[in-house]
Order: C-alpha cells, then structure tokens, then sequence
C-alpha cells in the first residue's frame, strides 16, 4: 500500500515538473531518479520544495537551447528518503522494480542516506549527482566510486581557510565544535590542513549541549583564533557564552567555517542572552562557507547572470509561498550538468549507432555508467554558483569570506580553488588599531641589574682595589721595620690578595646576558665562584691565622720557648686554599656551573595593550646546586666558627700594642657571621638581581674593607709617630709591667682571708712567672729586630770606609778624637758641622762631610749596641766601660 502512495506522489511531482515544458517534436526522454525528502524535517526543512523552483527554471531554460539540448528530456521521477536509511533503500529498490531503467541518481541530501545508497550504486552500475549532501567523507572514492556532487564538501572550506590564516599571519589556533558527525569530520579534516601549513592548532573543544566550558578552556589556553564548527541552531548558545567570559573585542577573532545563516541571531530563546549580547559578542566575526550564488555578473550558460536568475527565482518563491534555500541555486546548476552528461552519452551512442538504451542489466549498463562519469568529469560551464568543473567527482569550489556588521553579512573576499588565489575584495574591519593577534604577544625581558646600581657599587670597589694595591705596595718595601715586622708581612699581603679577589667578584657579579654573549656565560660563572671562595678563603684564613698566631705565643706556655716562623701560619692559609682547590676542580669536572635560564610569570601591560612581558633571569646553576652548596656553606661555617672561638679565647690577651688584635678580634667576629649570613641570603632571594647585588656587593665591601683597615691602619700610624721603632720597646715594657701588677693585685686582693699569706704569695709569684715568660719572648723579638737593624748600619759604615779611600792623618786624629770625647763625658756631643782643614764643601768625601756623617750615625749605633747588651734608661746613657765601646768603634772603622 505504501508503494502505492510512493508511485502516486512520484506521477503528482513529475505532473508539476511537466507543467512547464515546451513540446518539441520528437524529444528523448531521459529517466532521472531523484532521492530527496519530500517532507518537511525538522533539521533541514522542506529542502525539496524550496529547490523545485530552481529545476523549473533549469528546465525551461534548457527548453529554449539550440540542438542536441532541444532533443533531450530530462524525466525526473521521484522515491521519498525522508532521511532514513531503511525506508530510503525500500524506495530505492522499489523504483528500481517499478521502473524504468534509470540513466543516473539525482539528489541526497542526508549524510546516513546518500552514502547507504551511494555505497550500494556500483552494483547497480548507476552514477549519481548530488545537489546538497556535503559530508566530506563522501569524498572516498574507494567507498562511493560513482559519487558525484554538483555542491561542493564542507571541508572544501578548509584550503581557503587555512590560505586566510596566513594571509594574516596567524600560526596559532583553536576550534570549538559540535558533537556531529558532519562538524567532526570537518575539523579533523582541517586539523590535517593546519598541519601541513605549520599552523599550530593550540586547543580543539567538542560540546553537545552547554559551550559554556569549552568556551571558557579556550579563553584559559589564550587561544586568540577561534574555528567554530556547529550550526545556527547553536550558535546562539556560543555566543551568549562568548558574552558572558568576556571573549570578544580586539583581542579575538571567531571563524565561522561551513554556514552563513543570517537572521539566527534573532531567535535566542535557548540561550540565556538577548539578541543585543549575542550580536554584540557577534561584532567582527567572520564567516567561511561556499559560494552559493556567484557574484560576478557574467552571463553564464543558460544566457543569464546569475543575480538575474536570482531575481527569477525569488519571484518563483514569492508565488508559491516558499523560502529561498541555499541548495536551490546547486539545483539549478545539478540539472544542467545532467542534461549536459547525458545529452553528450547520448549523441555518442547515437554517433555508434546506437540509438536505444537496453532495459537488462548487461556490460551495455557497465559501459553506460562509465561513459556518464566521463561526461560529468569532462563537464565544464560557468553557471549561477559559478564555474562548474569537478576534480575526482568533487566540485572545485568557490569560497567565499563575509564578516558581520551591524547585524548583516558584508562580503570581504573570495577564494577559488581553481587558481587557488584569496582574494580580499573589502579590506576586514577589526575592533583594535591593528589585526588581531594569535595570541598573546610575549616580550622577553632580562631582569637586569640597574645600571646606577652598579655603578656605584662599582666605583666602591674600584676604590677597595685602589685602597689594597696602596696597602700592598706599603706593606712590601717596609716589611723589614720593626712595626711591618711584628704584625706578620706574609700574612698582610696573603689579606690583601684575598680582598683584591673579592672586590674583582664585584665586577663579574654585575655582568649577564646583555654584556656577555651566551657562549662566554658558562666560562663567567665558574670565574665566578673561584674568585669568592679563594678570595674568602685567603682573606679570611689571613686572618684566622694572625688569631691562632696570637694563641701560641699568649695561651700555650710551651710553645713559647721556640720561635715559629710566619712560613708555619703561611702554610696553613695554603692548606686552607688547596682544600678549596680541590673543591673547585671536583665540581668543575663533575658538575660544572652552566648558564640557566629562569621564566618568571607573564605580566600583562598596565595599558590594556594586547601584549605581555616575560621577565626572565640568567643563573648559574648546575644540576647538584643545593648538594654542592651545602657542602661549601658547611666548610666555610666551620672554619669561621673555629676562627671566632679563637678570637673569643684570646680576648684577654695584652697585644694591642704589638699587632693590633683587639681590633682583629673585633673584625673576625664581625666579618665571619656576616660574610655566611650574606652567603645564604643571597641564595634565597637569586631571583631578585638588584637585591642580591646590592647586598653581596655592600657585604664584601665592609668585611673587606674592615679586614684591611684593622690591620693595616694602626700600624701605619705607629709608623707615623715613632718611624725608627726606638721607643716601642719602651712602652711594650712599660705596659706589660703594669699590667701584670695590676694582674697580680687583683688576684691578690680577690684571695680570701682565711688563705694562708704564703699560698697567697705563691699564687703571685705564678703570675709573675707568667709574665716574665711573655716578656722575655717579647725581648727576644726585640733582640731579633735590633740584630738586623745593626746589620744594615754596618754595610753602610762599610760603604762609608770604602768611600773614604786614603784617610789623612788630620780625618783619623779628629775621628779618634771625637771617640775619646765620648769615652770621657758619656754624652751625645755633636762635632762641629765645619771644618778648617778642607774648605771644599762640595767633596762628598771631604774630612767635613765624613764628620757630620758620622755625628749622626754613631749615636744610633751606640743605642744599638746599648740595647742589645741589656737596654739603656736615657737615649744619650754613657756606657759602664768606655774603653769597651771605643774599641768596638775603633773595630768598626777599621
């Protein structure tokens, strides 16, 4: 019965197509099956009847072509699919039964459909041509062989979409898509595009109902380039989404691939947005789909353009009560391919003589088949949708790009597949004052010391440097004088070097990427690290070893009676550097220091500018950092300790006046924690350059600074008040004396009554023992400076005697004179500055000039020679022999 109704409704559509036809004397009829939904769907509407007025028009304007066109007819008959692939293959089959011997299939508009009856088409040695299905997997050509379609695939779109995204430079994308399988197939098409193009595609999102999250992925991914693929139906939803996240303005653009609906905006009732939001987050999109109607007004082959065939159309539409359907003008152009195809089959067969088509399935059918699929391939015209032309059976598309304005579709471009050109007929309009970035534009940003900063942190070490290599250059010609002496020069110039590296570290702290190029940074940061830890280590062991020297000679009793040289204190400050330097080589071979560059958050510009800075920072690090850090801040802590307890220990001791270790002490205590509590701050705050700097470069500067003045300073001033030494030894006496009986006083004033006088006594004479120990190892020192210092008169008195080549009688009897004065008076009498025996002043060697020599040089060396032998109470004392001390003058002259 329902076969019956299908057979009836197929005689009332064909009446309807017949009603505008031309007789012609004699026409062939040529049976076209069309496999179209008849009814209405919910989805796509009543599409058959929206695009029958395109046929007509078709069929009366082929009408009124001259031959072999007028000898055709094309018969269309028709089986209902109603998108359904059962009753679609159940009114195939049976019009297949009923007959008659169909030349080829027109029509398909569900995916599901056409490719079931597609599939199945080879075996019926039937061809098709499809007006409207657009799924791109009806592209296969190993699945559907006999497939063609006059409207191009939705994925036609991808090739112009991918040429527009470079036109604009965009190299980073996202796509939002339905859950359909059209919109599936559609994007993973594209995503092949993309790659083969070198586009990043950065987030794809899939919704079925709610976009709202997906939306909101894209926004966190700031993906800028937006590709949806779903249909107007959801669009609204989108949209309002779009609204509601704030994902519009200049700094997005959303692609519309595969439709141009206008007027969808208007109906949001299952959104929760007004028409206003949804059109205002709508401002600036830009939609891509196929080219329905052409927009060049060329006539094409039917004689007319194609808006007059639009207009012709409209009207038809208008009469019947029916809205325009994007398909129709497909229609159109679908029919004209098929009387094209089949006209042109025909006239070959007929040329073969051949002028009838055989019912039966035979090898006739197969080649018949075969010869329509070459005339559509072969089929070449420009028609209302444009040239028409097919490569591999799918129509070579025009596609065209529109933005919405104001609520309408402004065309803005074309792309045509044919010479594979994008054309920009109307320049695109973008919210910004430029076009829409792909995405946020990051700066990288070296996080720099201030230049000011260092500067002037710099110039302070410039004059540390200047300070040490002033101290360095006094510390080695006087290292003979008694002061320079007793305060260790070795040590001295070991503390210098150590503060010399130090300050250098200032200098290379400051350095990074922007002054050394990235192939010299790994090289930087090892110098680095050998400067700070050998110059801590030699200027801080310098000084450890100036405590320990203080130690031996005031705490251990013992080691009094031998004399330690500074080669032993020496030593031990290169035991110290040898430590460090095998620490150094260890992490050089097996972790070495490499340039590291650290990413910070991004900041966005406080303008609103559509751009962002990435601060990053260049680090020294390797890959054991805190292990190897560790290591050396626990080394380092250790021998500071141990150098404060020693400071701590010799607290008491009475040295202030031999080398200053009062302020040693003070300077040890001082520089030691602070130098450690520098080192771990400055690896806590790595990632603040300004900081750290600052803090390093202004703690290196104190510890070196107070390391150096508290050594060398005070001796430069006793060099100053007392620059021969003579009465040092006199206020170490003195000041040692009253100290250890002030010592001795208090301990016993501090004894208790009821202790017996002769304990008391015997705990004083303890102290006195004490004190007359340090002070005969003071003495001895004495003895040694005083040793030297006659040493050095007696190679210049002999200088003196070889000047003096051949003496006369008159110089050695006022010489031997001058002695004898001394032996009688025992006073410091000064011979007179003249002499009557030379008048000649200017001979250096002359008797006058010998005498004055010698009136000042005896003296001091007879104090010399006073102190040596047990010390004298006034600097001009008479010896208790005076004929002692004239032979021994008389020895030296001679």
């Amino acid at each position: 019965m329902e076969g019956c109704w299908s057979l009836l409704r197929a005689v009332m559509f064909c009446g309807f197509l017949w009603v505008p036809w031309v007789w012609c004397e004699r026409r062939q009829q040529l049976p076209v099956l069309w496999m179209m939904p008849l009814s209405s769907e919910t989805l796509w509407g009543n599409v058959t009847a929206e695009v029958m007025p395109a046929v007509q028009l078709a069929l009366q304007h082929l009408s009124k072509q001259p031959a072999p066109l007028l000898n055709y007819e094309l018969q269309f008959h028709f089986a209902d699919s109603k998108c359904d692939s059962a009753k679609a293959l159940k009114a195939f089959f049976e019009a297949i039964f009923y007959g008659p011997k169909y030349l080829i299939v027109f029509g398909g508009l569900c995916s599901s459909v056409t490719s079931t009856i597609a599939q199945s088409l080879e075996a019926w040695n039937l061809p098709q041509l499809s007006f409207a299905a657009t799924a791109p997997a009806l592209a296969n050509k190993s699945r559907f062989p006999n497939f063609f379609r006059v409207v191009p695939s939705d994925s036609a779109v991808n090739p112009a979409l991918v040429k527009f995204l470079n036109h604009y430079g965009w190299k980073r994308v996202g796509t939002l898509s339905q859950l359909e399988d059209r919109f599936t197939e559609v994007q993973k098409d594209l995503a092949e595009h993309l790659k083969q193009a070198g586009v990043e595609l950065v987030e794809t999102q899939w919704f079925s109902t709610d976009p709202c999250a997906a939306v909101k992925t894209l926004k966190e991914n700031d993906v800028r380039i937006v590709i949806g693929h779903f249909d107007e139906f959801s669009a609204a939803k989108v949209f309002c989404c779009v609204y509601q996240l704030d994902m519009f303005g200049h700094k997005y653009q959303w692609i519309l691939s595969g439709w141009s609906e206008t007027s969808w905006w208007a109906h949001t009732g299952t959104s929760s947005c007004s028409a206003q939001s949804v059109l205002t987050a709508m401002e600036g999109a830009i939609s891509v789909d196929f080219e329905t109607l052409s927009s060049r007004r060329i006539k094409g082959i039917s004689g007319r353009t194609p808006q007059e065939y639009k207009r012709e159309y409209d009207k038809k539409c208008l009469l019947k009560g029916l809205r325009s359907n994007k398909f129709h003008s497909f229609a159109y152009d679908g029919t004209w391919v098929l009387a094209k195809a089949l006209t042109r089959v025909m006239e070959k067969l007929k040329h073969k003589g051949k002028d009838r088509v055989h019912r039966n399935f035979t090898a006739t059918d197969t080649d018949m088949t075969h010869m329509i699929l070459q005339a559509m391939s072969d089929t070449k015209f420009f028609g209302v949708t444009g040239h028409v032309m097919f490569r591999n059976g799918e129509r070579v598309a025009t596609i065209k790009f529109a933005q919405f304005r104001a609520g309408r579709e402004v065309l803005v471009g074309e792309y045509r597949d044919i010479t594979d050109k994008l054309d920009l007929t109307s320049p695109i309009w973008f919210k910004g004052r430029e076009h829409t970035k792909d995405h946020t534009h990051v700066y990288p940003q070296r996080m720099e010391i201030n230049l000011l900063l260092y500067s002037i942190l710099a110039s302070f070490a410039v004059l540390g440097i200047l300070t040490a290599i002033a101290f360095l250059f006094f510390n080695i010609p006087d290292r003979r004088h008694r002061v320079v002496q007793l305060s260790s020069p070795s040590l001295n110039i070991l503390l210098i070097l150590g503060t010399l590296l130090c300050y250098s570290f200032i200098f290379l702290l400051g350095l990074d990427g922007s002054y050394v190029p990235e192939t010299l940074f790994d090289i930087l940061c090892s110098v680095r690290l050998w400067l700070i830890v050998l110059g801590h280590t030699t200027a801080f062991g310098s000084v450890f070893a100036k405590i320990w020297r203080i130690q031996v000679i005031y705490k251990n009793i013992k080691a009094q009676k031998r004399i330690i040289k500074d080669y032993v204190f020496v030593g031990a400050v290169c035991s110290l550097l040898l430590v460090d330097v095998c620490f150094l080589i260890c992490l050089q071979v097996l972790d070495p220091l490499q340039r590291v560059v650290k990413e910070f958050p991004l900041e966005v510009d406080p303008h609103g500018e559509d751009f962002a800075i990435r601060p990053f920072l260049e680090r020294c690090e390797n890959t054991n950092m805190n292990i190897w850090m560790t290591v050396m801040y626990i080394y380092k802590s250790l021998l500071v300790f141990l150098c404060c307890a020693q400071a701590w220990k010799t607290r008491d001791s009475n040295t202030l006046d031999l080398s200053n270790s009062c302020c040693t002490q003070i300077s040890v205590c001082i520089v030691g924690p602070l130098s450690i509590a520098c080192g771990s701050v400055a690896f806590l705050i790595r990632d603040q350059p300004d900081v750290q700097f600052c803090i390093v470069s202004i703690v290196i500067f104190i510890c070196c600074s107070l390391s150096l003045n508290v050594v060398i300073i005070p001796k430069l001033i006793l060099m100053k008040t007392d620059p021969d030494g003579a009465s040092l030894a006199k206020q170490l006496h003195s000041a040692e004396r009253q100290r250890e009986s002030e010592r001795v006083n208090e301990e016993t004033e501090s004894m208790e009554e009821t202790e017996s006088m002769e304990e008391t006594y015997s705990r004083a004479s303890s102290c006195m023992t004490l004190s007359s120990t340090a002070l005969l190892y003071i003495l001895q020192s004495d003895n040694r400076f005083l040793n030297m210092h006659i040493t050095e008169l007696d190679l210049e008195l002999e200088e003196l005697a070889t000047q003096l080549r051949e003496p006369d009688s008159q110089s050695y009897k006022l010489i031997v004179k001058m002695y004898n004065t001394w032996g009688e008076t025992g006073t410091c009498q000064t011979l007179p500055l003249s002499y009557s025996g030379h008048q000649d002043t200017e001979d250096i060697n002359s008797p006058e000039h010998v005498l004055r020599r010698l009136s000042l040089q005896l003296p001091i060396l007879h104090h010399a020679y006073l102190l040596s032998i047990g010390g004298v109470n006034a600097s001009c004392s008479s010896p208790s022999s005076p004929s002692t001390q004239h032979a021994a003058l008389m020895g030296l002259w001679h």
